[in-house]
């Protein structure tokens, strides 16, 4: 049931009523001599592991395409290996090695919850400043009850693999609130990685 619950969200089907919101790494992680790594210029497969063949064909293209953006050469993944030994590490590993592959970017859906956010019951009126001001109006101040909204939660965790090393480079968890489009996500966690990477020289700044 999870994993069709997830499957569904992913599809980011409108949500409506509410308001998206970019992707915010909550958490980073960098190897210590990743100083010494760059990934412009050079062919890196973008990989995202799911068990929806469509949904993993667009979102390979989609970060492959904010890869090739920002330097480096893209590449979706499912390009290099065939569909059937893709989850088989040693399979895929020659795969990569003979293409080139010097480094993988891979996304990875951690969950997808629901959040509710409540917000209190208020007072309402332009004359609380003084007593006797608020004391006329208050007879016929007006009350605003309290209310709760929520928001889909998406986490989605990003790590960059070196393949001629098989070390981690790079790893971060990033939440992205209300999720309507694919692409729109991919283009903001990567936005959003790029933005931590150029920081320790990954990516050009």
């Amino acid at each position: 049931m999870i994993r069709a619950c997830r499957r569904s969200l992913l599809l980011l089907a409108l949500v409506p009523g509410v308001a998206l919101a970019g992707a915010k790494f909550t958490s980073v992680w960098k190897a210590p001599d990743i100083g010494a790594t760059r990934l412009a210029g050079q062919k890196v497969a973008a990989l995202i592991m799911t068990d929806d063949d469509s949904l993993r064909v667009s979102g390979e293209e989609a970060l492959a395409r904010e890869l090739t953006q920002r330097g480096a050469q893209g590449v979706a993944a499912y390009r290099l290996i065939p569909k059937e030994e893709t989850r088989v590490p040693e399979k895929a590993k020659g795969w990569f090695e003979q293409a080139g592959v010097q480094a993988i970017v891979v996304m990875r859906v951690v969950s997808a919850d629901k959040e509710t956010t409540y917000t209190p019951s208020t007072w309402v009126s332009p004359y609380y400043g003084t007593l006797w001001g608020y004391y006329g109006y208050g007879w016929g101040g007006m009350y605003v009850p309290g209310y709760s909204r929520e928001d889909l939660v998406l986490v989605i965790e990003t790590l960059i693999y070196s393949v001629p090393r098989n070390t981690l480079l790079w790893a971060g968890v990033s939440e992205t609130k209300n999720p309507t489009q694919l692409q729109k996500v991919v283009a903001d966690v990567v936005e959003s990685a790029a933005k931590e990477m150029k920081k320790q020289g990954l990516v050009p700044k």
